[in-house]
């Protein structure tokens, strides 16, 4: 028997062009919220009141965090749903349809269940026959499903990939509290909001900085990210049941957070990521109009602020009357402030993500 045997090839020197500009560009946003909502201090009185020996009597979760107001969904809606919503407002608003999407990423840290994989679910309500995935990472899932469409997009892979999210993390709230232990790992849940989100991330084409060109503007598109993890931290925040650790414990079924270390860690990390992206935009400050980021509470953005070393007054405060909203956080801010005229067609975005795990990312976009 012959075995032939093959040439090893040298790999080859040639040289691949760095792109010139943004090869993608946040095309729209799209934020979905429950009409439901629930009073934050009034929901502490009432826990106070059933556990009044383990409770605080002063709402202090709405004290220390300013979050007044959260959203519920409807016990008859998942987090695809919300994600649904949102992904039809977008899919509309940029006057396309579904079909015109080549890839559809569901981005959240609620799923609808374990297995499929929630993109499926996302994709059939809406009617999509494209190939889909999910992107996992707590609060940041958002930023890492344009992380991941942009470098797809890049590869020349898609053209036009459909971030959808939605969260439902009021379900994972415990409101029976035996004792102060378990008050203390439960109480940063009472912040938890429910909301759907959609990004649309497109290919930049030469129309479109040849448009930018023509109004005297430097083509719109996301010009540099960086980001990090410290993953020693993971336990810091959980939900630590469904997996294999605790496929059956219903009593794992709630949120796990420990808020002074998560913040401690958090603190950890500083500001290098940001400073990173900023560098590798080629932009300063003096650039940037606009900053969205994660909100937990009211008194975390002076400290985040603060480490950046830029005024609070760059971003819109949105944990005080809609919660936390997990991963649409970014989105809800970016739209928001669309709809105030804080930006606009040419500005410049910082987005700033920071996710239990614990991960923190940046990405400066020009709109």
């Amino acid at each position: 028997m012959q075995i032939e045997t093959s040439t090893a090839v040298a790999p080859s020197t040639a040289v691949v062009p760095e792109p010139t500009g943004p090869v993608a560009r946040i095309a729209g946003v799209a934020v979905h919220l429950p009409a439901q909502t629930r009073d934050v201090a009034q929901a502490e009185r009432d826990l106070h009141r059933r556990n009044p020996e383990v409770v605080p009597r002063v709402p202090m979760v709405a004290r220390l965090t300013g979050a007044r107001r959260v959203h519920v969904a409807a016990a008859d809606e998942q987090a695809s749903d919300l994600a649904v919503a949102a992904a039809r407002q977008v899919v509309a608003g940029a006057g396309l349809t579904v079909s015109d999407v080549d890839l559809l990423i569901f981005a959240s840290a609620s799923q609808d269940m374990v297995e499929p994989a929630t993109s499926h679910i996302v994709a059939a309500k809406l009617g999509a026959s494209c190939p889909v995935m999910d992107v996992k990472n707590a609060c940041n899932s958002v930023l890492n499903g344009i992380e991941v469409a942009e470098a797809l997009i890049g590869t020349g892979r898609y053209g036009r990939v459909l971030i959808a999210c939605g969260e439902v993390p009021s379900r994972a709230v415990r409101w029976d509290v035996p004792d102060r232990k378990t008050y203390a790992l439960s109480a940063p849940g009472y912040t938890m909001s429910d909301a759907g989100a959609a990004v649309l991330v497109e290919r930049c084409g030469d129309a479109d900085t040849e448009l930018a060109g023509l109004a005297g503007q430097a083509p719109s598109g996301i010009l540099a990210s960086a980001f990090t993890a410290a993953s020693e931290h993971w336990d810091v925040g959980m939900l630590p049941g469904g997996g294999t650790v605790n496929p059956r414990d219903a009593e794992r079924s709630y949120f796990e957070i420990d808020g002074s270390r998560l913040r401690e860690a958090f603190g950890e990390l500083g500001p290098e990521v940001v400073v990173e992206a900023l560098a590798k935009a080629g932009v300063t400050w003096d650039d940037v109009g606009f900053v969205a980021v994660h909100q937990v509470a009211v008194a975390s953005l002076d400290d985040v602020f603060e480490s950046l070393g830029v005024a609070r007054e760059r971003t819109i405060v949105t944990v005080a009357d809609h919660g936390n909203v997990a991963s649409a956080t970014l989105p809800l801010q970016l739209s928001l402030a669309q709809q105030a005229g804080r930006l606009r067609r040419g500005d410049v975005a910082l987005l700033v993500g920071l996710a239990g795990g614990i991960s923190m990312g940046a990405m400066v976009v020009r709109w």
